[in-house]
């Protein structure tokens, strides 16, 4: 081999290894392919195998085993290609014998190499590709001059001096057997913590033992969709328009979904019924993504409904601490807490990377809402929940709530005022309260889809109201979300699509 490597001992690659009476890989004469050593298959991984000479001796054995595999996974050893003798390589490697052969027997066993009595080491066929590069699946906004695509908070936001403050009192509190598998409820610490602020902030029937700690709202609903189905319910009514994402989570556990209508009240009851589903969910605080919060009367209608076909409502309670002009309105479950299952989460007032939420379960589900969430998972991170218990008992929690309130708030009001100047008579329609904003503009801004062509092309990313569900919406209706912009970008975002349409 002819290569300006140097061996574990400073030797040139190709060179006699001091104390040895064998060449390196281009010279030895058992060495595979020898018969011209400018073509030597095996030099091709030669170097990856360097670096195991000069690992400290205890890793030495594993750092070869890890080398010689990454070459057969990458291609640098192909199938077929012989190998030289532990002898050989641990002469040019100057390692002993013992720890080559040790890694011979490993790789043969697990596939990567083969041998035979007398007919020397081989790579095996086994692997046929490469090891792929490492792709990043997370959702990425738009690169865009503007987002207004609903859904996002400020994740410049989170609290991450009193998160890392928090984080440090739980390591140092925490008990050593709390490190094992936990209850699959979520700590009784977490739990109660979060019974004693869902009672506070939303008024429901908080009782810990029918808490379930979850990673968010989409494992609620996936869990309780698996729940159902054992229970023989084969679909879920659903708002029209709603979030699309329900869809594809009841689908996960086997249970299809029936779009139901909305009204100005919320849902109507008139289609659920005829429906013929006896599970319906709802985001009854603040709709989405129509804005509007359920009325009294629907609220009632609807808890008499479930009693009606024995029947159950499950409440997705996403942004419902989020109201400006009033104090919110209570989750619905505090009215019925045996027809309705409650979900809410950190997403929208910490972050959704944290992967925290819970579920609230009617006594008759929470054997088996519990027993499907142990075979999902065996529980939430502890160290994560022990931290969000503490974030919550010591007033953190509250305080950012405020905070993230005052921010949306005046993002909210930033986005009313700048539609009034740059799209005059504007209807802003649903509660003050959440992310998104319906804004119904004037006729003479439309067809919807002209409207859409221009700005996108102008850089602005906008969905549409339709993009959710409402069939019948032919006008220039748009869901426009504001959290995760500033005051500054939301103004020059509205700037931007006033001069798109007017070119």
């Amino acid at each position: 081999m002819t290569s300006s490597g140097t061996n574990a001992r400073g030797t040139p690659a190709g060179s006699p290894s001091p104390g040895s009476g064998s060449s390196g890989p281009s010279g030895s004469s058992g060495s595979p392919g020898s018969g011209s050593s400018g073509s030597v298959p095996w030099a091709a991984a030669w170097e990856l195998l360097l670096p195991a000479a000069s690992a400290p001796a205890r890793a030495r054995g594993r750092t070869l085993q890890e080398a010689l595999r990454e070459s057969v996974r990458s291609g640098r050893l192909a199938p077929g290609t012989r190998l030289p003798s532990s002898r050989e390589l641990a002469a040019d490697l100057g390692v002993s014998r013992g720890l080559v052969t040790e890694a011979y027997e490993q790789l043969t066993a697990e596939g990567y190499l083969r041998s035979g009595r007398g007919a020397g080491t081989w790579v095996g066929g086994a692997v046929r590709a490469a090891r792929p590069g490492v792709r990043d699946l997370a959702p990425r906004a738009a690169d865009t001059r503007a987002d207004f695509v609903p859904g996002t908070p400020d994740l410049s936001l989170f609290p991450r001096a009193a998160w890392a403050a928090a984080q440090r009192g739980v390591l140092a509190e925490l008990p050593h057997h709390a490190l094992g598998y936990p209850d699959p409820r979520g700590l009784p610490r977490l739990r109660t913590a979060l019974a004693e602020l869902l009672s506070r902030r939303r008024g429901v029937v908080a009782d810990p033992e029918r808490i379930v700690v979850v990673s968010g709202v989409a494992q609620a609903m996936a869990l309780l969709g698996f729940v159902l189905h054992a229970r023989g319910v084969r679909e879920v009514g659903v708002e029209d328009p709603g979030s699309p994402e329900h869809g594809a989570l009841y689908a996960s556990a086997g249970v299809g979904t029936v779009p139901l209508p909305l009204d100005e009240e919320g849902l109507a009851t008139g289609p659920l019924e005829a429906s013929g589903v006896r599970a319906v969910m709802t985001t009854p605080a603040h709709q989405f993504p129509s804005g509007i919060a359920y009325s009294a009367r629907r609220r009632a209608e609807l808890l008499d409904w479930a009693r009606s076909v024995d029947g159950l409502v499950i409440e997705d309670d996403y942004d419902g601490d989020f109201r400006y002009d009033r104090a919110p309105v209570g989750a619905l479950q505090g009215l019925d807490p045996e027809r309705v299952a409650y979900t809410g989460s950190v997403s929208k007032s910490l972050a959704p990377g944290l992967r925290l939420g819970w579920l609230l379960v009617p006594a008759s589900l929470a054997e088996e809402a519990v027993e499907r969430k142990r075979t999902m998972d065996l529980g939430n991170p502890v160290v994560d929940q022990a931290l969000l218990a503490r974030f919550i008992e010591r007033g953190d929690y509250d305080r950012q709530l405020r905070r993230c309130q005052r921010a949306y708030r005046e993002r909210r009001d930033t986005l009313v005022s700048a539609l009034e100047e740059y799209f005059p008579g504007t209807e802003v329609s649903g509660i003050a309260a959440g992310l998104h904003v319906i804004a119904a503009l004037p006729e003479r801004f439309g067809p919807r889809d002209h409207f859409l062509e221009r700005v996108t092309a102008a850089g602005v990313a906008v969905r549409p109201l339709a993009h959710y569900g409402d069939a019948v919406d032919d006008g220039v209706r748009l869901v426009l979300g504001y959290a995760h912009l500033s005051p500054a970008r939301i103004r020059d975002g509205v700037r931007l699509m006033a001069d798109a349409v007017r070119l």
